[in-house]
């Protein structure tokens, strides 16, 4: 799924004569939200759907597989999700 097929299908949900743009506005409100948690707070929690965390990936060593050279793989921060068991279940 897409971000336009979430769209479309929180427009379906809505129902009511919602429009497309007022549906694609309400996906990017939930989205900064997430993201602004996640920056805020390190968590967001979300019952009966899952948790986002915020984390860091540290530095390693690699190579290029191209060259098969060796290589110093900088840390970066990453956000990881951890299903709820409703949504395991689901699965």
């Amino acid at each position: 799924m897409n971000k336009a097929s979430l769209v479309a299908d929180v427009q379906k949900i809505l129902r009511n004569g919602t429009s497309k743009a007022s549906a694609e506005r309400s996906t990017d409100a939930v989205l900064a939200a997430i993201k602004r948690g996640l920056k805020r707070d390190k968590e967001v929690s979300l019952v009966g759907f899952g948790t986002f965390s915020a984390a860091v990936r540290p530095a390693r060593n690699g190579y290029n597989p191209h060259t098969r050279r060796p290589m110093k793989i900088p840390a970066i921060k990453t956000v990881r999700f951890k299903p709820a068991a409703e949504l395991r279940a689901q699965g």
